[in-house]
C-alpha cells in the first residue's frame, strides 16, 4: 500500500484540482498512514465523494463505488452468483455425462461468480479506493455487516470458502447525515466535517474548475451563493451547483450578473420549487448583497 507524506497529500489533492483545506489533506494522510477508513461528512455538494475520485487518480489505481440506499443487503455489496450461465454450464456437463461432485466444483468457481464492490476491493492486485457513498441512507443491519468487512476484510463465501484481502483498500465512506451513524461504525474510522465553503475557498474552486469565467462574474457568482445559504431552504445548494451555474453563465461568455439572468437561471442552483418561490421573493435582497442593483430591462 503506497504511503504519501503530508505535504504529498496537499500537492496530490492541489494536482488534481482539488481545494481543500489542511484538515482535508491531514484526514487522508492520517487514513493512509493508519490504514484506516475516512468517515467524510457534510451537507450534500461539498465535495466529499470528489475526495475518493481524487484519491483513486492519484494514486493510479481503481475506484469501486457502493452507492448506498434504504435495503442495501450483503448480497449488493458482496457477490451473487451468475444462475443462467450456471444452468447453461450444467446442462452441457450433464451431456458430456460428468459426475455431480465434479458439476458442482465447476459451476461454484470464479468463473460464474460476480463480484459486487466490496468482494472487488479486497480480491485487487494493487489497493484500490473504496467509496461507500452515503452510507447513512442504508440500514442499520447493513451497517453491522460493514463493522466485521472493515475490522477483519474478509469474506467468507459458503461454495468456495474464505477470501482475505492481500491489499487492504483505501476506504472512503460519506454522509449526508441523514440518520445518526452507530458509535461502533464511528469508532473504526478517522472523521472528516466538510462544510460549505468560505467566499475566497469557493472562488478558488470557481476559477479552477471553470479557467474561463470572467473575474467580475466569478466573484458575483460565489457572493450570491454565499448570501443564499443563509436562507432557510429545504435544499440548500452545494459547490457542484455553484460549478454548474459558473460553467452555464460562463458558457453564454456572460461578463457579470443581472436580476434577469439571474431569474432564468435559478433552476441550475435550486432544485425545489419552494426554494425557488422563497428565492425569487428575497432576490431583491440578494442581490443588493451580491452588488447587483439594476434589472436589465
Amino acid at each position: 500500500m503506497k504511503i504519501l507524506g503530508l505535504d504529498e497529500t496537499q500537492n496530490m489533492l492541489k494536482s488534481e484540482g482539488y481545494i481543500g483545506d489542511r484538515s482535508i489533506a491531514m484526514s487522508l494522510f492520517l487514513a493512509m498512514q493508519l490504514q484506516k477508513p475516512l468517515l467524510v461528512e457534510g451537507p450534500a455538494g461539498v465535495g466529499k465523494t470528489e475526495i475518493a475520485k481524487v484519491l483513486a487518480k492519484a494514486l493510479n489505481t481503481r475506484l469501486l463505488r457502493l452507492q448506498c440506499y434504504e435495503g442495501l443487503d450483503s448480497s449488493d455489496a458482496l457477490y451473487e452468483w451468475n444462475y443462467q450461465h450456471q444452468l447453461l454450464h450444467l446442462k452441457m456437463m450433464e451431456q458430456q455425462g460428468i459426475e455431480t461432485k465434479e458439476m458442482e466444483t465447476a459451476i461454484f468457481s470464479d468463473k460464474f461468480l460476480l463480484k459486487r464492490p466490496i468482494l472487488e476491493a479486497i480480491t485487487q492486485d494493487k489497493s484500490p479506493v473504496l467509496l461507500l457513498d452515503e452510507v447513512d441512507r442504508a440500514d442499520e443491519e447493513f451497517e453491522s455487516f460493514l463493522l466485521e468487512v472493515l475490522s477483519d476484510w474478509q469474506v467468507t463465501i459458503p461454495e468456495i470458502g474464505t477470501t482475505t484481502a492481500t491489499h487492504k483498500p483505501y476506504v472512503i465512506l460519506t454522509g449526508n447525515r441523514t440518520r445518526e451513524l452507530s458509535e461502533a461504525l464511528r469508532r473504526r474510522c478517522l472523521y472528516l466535517w466538510i462544510d460549505y465553503p468560505d467566499f475566497e475557498k469557493e472562488l478558488s474552486i470557481v476559477k479552477t474548475k471553470v479557467p474561463e469565467i470572467d473575474v467580475k462574474l466569478g466573484q458575483q457568482i460565489c457572493s450570491f451563493m454565499k448570501e443564499l445559504r443563509l436562507l432557510k431552504l429545504e435544499k440548500t445548494p452545494g459547490i457542484s451547483e455553484t460549478i454548474d451555474w459558473a460553467r452555464a453563465l460562463a458558457s453564454m461568455h456572460l461578463k457579470h450578473l443581472d436580476q434577469r439572468i439571474v431569474e432564468d437561471t435559478l433552476g441550475v442552483v435550486l432544485k425545489d420549487w419552494q426554494d425557488m418561490r422563497h428565492t425569487q421573493d428575497a432576490l431583491s435582497e440578494l442581490l443588493e448583497k451580491t452588488g447587483v442593483t439594476s434589472r436589465i430591462g
